[in-house]
């Protein structure tokens, strides 16, 4: 990682959360995992505190601007801006809410300007944000907004050692999913993660598997249409345009041991068909990264997780995973 020129900017996330103690045991552990540079936009009390009450030794290092993180990473975590509140893990309020916020906007602000070299989010509480004003169904949909990029054109990818995923639909209530599915829908999509495995990933020919969305893939129409009506044409379509799409695949055995081989990635119709293998297999380690952006946007897959806040539970993996990867994203994208 050490040829990559830009830092990384870290969000602080909800700052009652586990995201300030993971940040921290992150930078403790650049050195044995091979970060690259990154800083955090804000927070440095409560990342002072964080710190202090895992028992972490992190020095920090206020800078006034990105450039500056690169020579002050090696021996102090870099934190940019001032803005701060009061630590106190597992209890969200408005002025941690007002703090995530800020910390999110500023990082995102900075990698869109490219004086970031890509942006790593802390997780949020949508529903303490949402109380202050926040109008977007998550953190994603905010990114894609601060590109100017369309909502539907912002893929969720969850990624780990084991297991690559796509949620086609993903903030929506159940009901709601055979109503969204569409073949425009999937074309879009596969299309965006075909083009990103190539040029994010170094997949030359990516495998894309697609899920039906009923038991067994609809058996043949007698448990629903979608996969006969929608599915199998968006697949076509897709092979038509030279993109190793195959199914519509029953769900229940596409993530098997055996199967995993097969593809690069799989993409599932609704938000649990995707999520609950990729954390059956990889929780500790995996990846929530925005596909079809001009940037590169990256995130641990998990929450706040106010619940163990502060007690000395939280794993530094996701955290760790997350930025390794933007990293190396980086890294590709400026050809290094």
């Amino acid at each position: 990682m050490t040829k990559l020129v830009k830092p990384l900017a870290v969000s602080l996330g909800d700052p009652a959360g586990i995201a300030p103690e993971v940040i921290c045991e992150a930078w403790t552990k650049r050195g044995a995992k091979s970060l690259p540079p990154f800083f955090v936009t804000g927070g440095a009390g409560v990342l002072r505190a964080a710190a202090a009450l895992r028992g972490f030794r992190v020095p920090l290092a206020i800078i006034d601007h990105p450039g500056q993180a690169v020579e002050a990473f090696a021996s102090a975590l870099p934190v940019l801006g001032g803005s701060d509140s009061e630590y106190r893990p597992g209890e969200p309020d408005e002025s941690g809410a007002r703090l995530a916020l800020g910390s999110l906007e500023a990082a995102s602000l900075l990698a869109a300007s490219r004086d970031a070299g890509a942006i790593v989010t802390g997780p949020i509480a949508k529903s303490e944000l949402a109380k202050i004003g926040f109008g977007f169904p998550g953190q994603t949909e905010f990114v894609a907004a601060a590109c100017d990029i369309p909502a539907d054109d912002a893929v969720m990818m969850l990624a780990g050692p084991q297991l690559r995923t796509v949620p086609l639909t993903v903030h929506c209530a159940l009901s709601e999913v055979p109503g969204r599915i569409s073949a425009d829908l999937i074309l879009r999509r596969a299309t965006i993660v075909d083009q990103a495995l190539r040029q994010d990933f170094g997949i030359p020919a990516p495998r894309i598997a697609i899920c039906g969305l009923n038991p067994h893939a609809g058996e043949g129409g007698r448990m629903g249409r979608e996969e006969i009506e929608i599915i199998a044409p968006a697949i076509a379509a897709l092979r038509a345009a030279g993109i190793d799409a195959t199914g519509p695949h029953p769900a229940d055995a596409l993530f098997a041991g055996h199967a995993r081989g097969t593809y690069d990635v799989a993409i599932a119709m609704y938000h649990d068909q995707a999520l609950i293998p990729l954390k059956a297999l990889d929780f500790d380690q995996g990846v929530n990264v925005t596909l079809g952006l001009p940037i590169i946007r990256t995130s641990p897959d998990h929450g706040t997780a106010f619940g163990i806040a502060g007690t000395g539970a939280a794993r530094p993996g996701a955290m760790i995973e997350a930025i390794r990867m933007a990293g190396e994203m980086a890294l590709r994208r400026t050809g290094r």
